[in-house]
């Protein structure tokens, strides 16, 4: 398993880093980590342009009634998106990051 984060300051200190080192040993990405990742770069984190809110839409149809209702309407929300459909993020992923690339880590929302 591996563990990615944001690279925002409260994740950036010296106790954080040295926890994800002990506990995910070369298997985490982020600022100042084994695999470096932008801090702030929700524009190629697969979770924050897709992830999140494709299951927000689907949780969110009916309000949920209590926490394990939430809970089962994730779990059912989850098991609703198709392999083809992972398979287009993944693609789309990929045209992201070259775009991140071309532009050397600057703003390229408006390219895509």
């Amino acid at each position: 398993m591996w563990y990615q984060h944001d690279g925002c300051s409260a994740h950036y200190g010296h106790r954080v880093r040295a926890m994800l080192n002990e506990i995910f040993p070369n298997r985490w990405i982020g600022r100042g980590g084994p695999i470096s990742w932008p801090a702030r770069s929700s524009d190629i984190t697969l979770l924050d342009y897709f992830l999140r809110g494709t299951l927000k839409n689907i949780v969110y149809q009916e309000r949920p009634t209590t926490p394990e209702n939430m809970k089962q309407r994730i779990i059912s929300a989850c098991a609703t998106i198709s392999p083809e459909v992972l398979r287009n993020v993944r693609v789309l992923g990929i045209q992201r990051l070259q775009r991140c690339i071309d532009v050397n880590g600057h703003h390229f929302k408006h390219l895509l």
